[in-house]
């Protein structure tokens, strides 16, 4: 932690153990700060403090966190609480890397990367800063996913120019074989002409990746795009499952191509259904939209990160995802299903990535959430549409 953290956070607390209101400002950097943080007295464990990140990492309201022990929030053997008997043995800071701290109340793993500082001018009282690993995590898989999408490209065009034609070829010459041959020597020249469509048609599918053109985007409002997948979607292959809708009325414009994000929807609508299954009869897809200011990720060819504040969330509750297949669930050719190409989904991260923004999935057994995250429209002058609104 650095020393300026550990100030801010020093000035929250006189003697007396009360916020004082000449540390309105520090309290408020202390609220606003991204990563959970938590002031504790070592000596029986008391949590004297904490900043609004905690409240939503631990699912907990600030006023119930603060008369907690550090034990009651965590799983019994917690490696934190041996960290922090740790830092008071040594008098010192102690980190440690890719911790698992879920909790009963989460009902997931919740893997961080901790940091138990000592209050300056305190033996006992110890600051706790956690730094979810699943953001870190979730920028290196997007680069892993674009990374996958371009070797994508590449075989795409290999194939529409290689494979393509040789296949007309084999179609006619089968043809031209079919008229003059019995009916069980026809049966198999059918054969070979839906093969060869058959791949025909994956080629043509795969031929999507090879379009580097850059993509028209404009201000689209996400929710007229989401309502119009679930129209889609209820009159087909999710007639039997319900839909609900979690909207934030206010949501400012994303800057995208509607075609496309109608595409990567559809998508994603279509694998829950087909993952929650046809016979399914409480099978349930919720669509909703969401404000994350805070989150930003540093794009190829521009100086300066992109913020990415409004999210856009799948969830399902169907199996899940299988575990081994996660971390590899957008790279090309991985599929669980028995007649799947496995081209979806790296079409779906393709079209994130060309538009700014991520996609991350998170699965457990009855709760699988695919979630978006793309940057907001920004008029010609340059402000977005939050700017405007505040500013106009």
């Amino acid at each position: 932690m650095s020393e300026r953290m550990t100030s801010n956070v020093k000035q929250l607390r006189r003697p007396g153990g009360a916020i004082g209101d000449d540390a309105a400002s520090a309290a408020l950097v202390f609220n606003v700060l991204p990563h959970p943080i938590l002031i504790v007295d070592s000596e029986d464990g008391r949590i004297l403090n904490s900043n609004a990140a905690s409240e939503a990492f631990f699912e907990i309201s600030l006023p119930l966190l603060k008369r907690q022990r550090l034990s009651d929030i965590l799983p019994f053997g917690s490696p934190l609480l041996s960290l922090l008997d740790q830092a008071r043995e040594r008098g010192s800071t102690v980190n440690e890397y890719r911790v698992d701290v879920g909790t009963p109340r989460s009902g997931f793993e919740r893997v961080v990367d901790i940091n138990v500082a000592p209050m300056p001018g305190s033996a006992h009282i110890f600051i706790i800063m956690l730094q979810e690993r699943t953001i870190a995590d979730k920028m290196d898989r997007q680069l892993t996913h674009r990374g996958a999408a371009r070797s994508v490209t590449a075989l795409a065009s290999m194939l529409a120019h290689e494979i393509k034609n040789p296949l007309s070829g084999i179609r006619g010459a089968a043809q031209l074989l079919e008229t003059g041959l019995s009916d069980e020597d026809r049966a198999l020249t059918r054969l070979i002409c839906d093969e060869t469509d058959r791949i025909v048609n994956l080629v043509d599918r795969m031929e999507v990746f090879s379009d580097e053109r850059p993509i028209e985007r404009q201000s689209i409002n996400i929710h007229t795009v989401l309502d119009h997948v679930k129209r889609v979607s209820q009159a087909g292959f999710a007639r039997h499952i319900r839909f609900t809708e979690t909207y934030d009325p206010s949501l400012p414009p994303v800057l995208g191509n509607k075609d496309q994000l109608i595409q990567v929807f559809l998508n994603l609508v279509k694998n829950a259904a087909e993952a929650i299954g046809e016979d399914a009869i409480d099978g349930e897809i919720e669509l909703s939209t969401a404000f994350r200011p805070g989150v930003r990720m540093r794009t190829p060819g521009s100086r300066e990160p992109t913020r990415l504040p409004l999210e856009f969330c799948i969830r399902d509750n169907g199996p899940g995802v299988p575990p081994e297949l996660m971390e590899r669930l957008f790279d090309p050719f991985i599929t669980s299903k028995a007649s799947g190409t496995g081209l979806g989904l790296a079409l779906v991260a393709k079209i994130i990535g060309d538009h700014g923004g991520i996609i991350e999935c998170e699965s457990h057994a009855r709760r699988t959430t695919f979630r978006i995250l793309l940057p907001m429209f920004a008029s010609t002058d340059g402000r977005t549409s939050v700017e405007s609104v505040e500013q106009g």
